[in-house]
């Protein structure tokens, strides 16, 4: 976790070492005025300053008045899906306030862990959090889903505090369920874990985990387009989330392919390469081709490589302008302990 930390007087950055030794390892800010010995400077204003920190940490702690925090991070908030966790400590460690991304960036857990270090008072303020309730946003950034609809989010945290709130998922749970969330498959507002494109509630707050493993094959030279293209329409017509996409795969003949490579790299995912021998060991069965034998020495490419490290076949074999893939689940279980 990379975390910057912000002091602005002496007593501050004696605060601020104390807080970056509680955190492990911190990059430390302090006027040049200062000349505090382990802190690197701050380049007035500091709102642009703290602009290029805010866009290269996970967390950002400052030791002094909250109002000096809003003013240096505001122009800069912009999405609590990706912004850092921001904290307040004042100077004499008495109290540690998450102003922001509390529950997803983690801000609240954050600051209860600071407060136990220093002995200070964590001044959480989040309702879900106040009144003891589950937070969703907070377990899913947790189990690194990914969440579709902050409106839902805050639909399903308004919805707990006024009592049970349903879920659906697509995966075995592994013990009970939090306070206040009971199973349901249709109802007003609720949360479906699944790796489909699933709503069935009025409001449903989808929570996508990466669990989808897609096989590629491809004819040398194919570009990224097309291997896309044939993706895309698989996506679409197997109701996959995008999001529940955790890697491609393929044989090591195509380590180096350059449209394979390329398309892997816009999409953010990374890919796996196997060998002849360890595509033979898969379990299953696949979709046999004499040709894609005789090329590569194993009957079926894009099927095998998805179901390496899955648990079940999605999509079979498909094929179109030189490009082949398959789609394979792995096994996953929720668990909320």
């Amino acid at each position: 976790m990379k975390i910057a930390v912000f002091a602005f007087s002496r007593q501050g950055c004696a605060t601020a070492r104390r807080a970056a030794a509680a955190l492990g390892a911190a990059a430390l800010y302090a006027p040049a005025r200062l000349e505090a010995e382990g802190f690197d400077p701050i380049a007035p204003p500091l709102a642009d300053f703290a602009g290029a920190v805010f866009r290269q940490v996970d967390a950002m702690v400052f030791v002094g008045a909250c109002g000096i925090a809003v003013r240096a991070i505001a122009p800069h908030v912009r999405d609590k899906r990706t912004d850092p966790a921001v904290l307040a400590v004042d100077e004499t460690a008495r109290f540690v306030i998450p102003l922001l991304s509390g529950h997803i960036g983690g801000a609240n857990a954050l600051a209860r862990r600071l407060g136990e270090a220093l002995g200070a008072v964590p001044a959480v303020t989040t309702a879900t959090d106040v009144n003891g309730r589950f937070s969703v946003d907070t377990w899913a950034a947790e189990q690194g889903l990914f969440i579709d609809g902050m409106a839902q989010a805050k639909a399903v945290s308004a919805a707990i505090l006024e009592g049970p709130v349903l879920l659906a998922s697509d995966f075995p749970v592994d013990g009970p369920l939090p306070s206040g969330v009971v199973p349901g498959e249709a109802g007003p507002v609720g949360i479906c874990i699944s790796w489909r494109q699933r709503r069935p509630f009025g409001q449903t707050l989808l929570l996508a985990p990466p669990v989808v493993r897609l096989g590629i094959g491809c004819r040398r030279g194919t570009g990224p387009e097309a291997i896309g293209a044939l993706v895309d329409q698989i996506l679409e017509e197997a109701g996959i989330h995008p999001a529940a996409v955790r890697c491609a795969a393929s044989i090591d003949l195509k380590r180096d392919e350059p449209g394979l490579l390329a398309f892997c790299r816009g999409r953010g995912w990374p890919v796996d390469f196997f060998s002849t021998e360890e595509l033979g060991t898969a379990a299953g069965e696949f979709t046999p081709s004499d040709f894609v034998k005789s090329v590569t020495g194993v009957d079926n490419v894009c099927e095998r490589a998805a179901m390496l490290g899955a648990e079940r076949l999605l999509v079979k074999k498909t094929a179109g302008h030189g490009v082949t893939v398959a789609a394979a689940l792995e096994h996953w279980e929720v668990r909320f302990g």
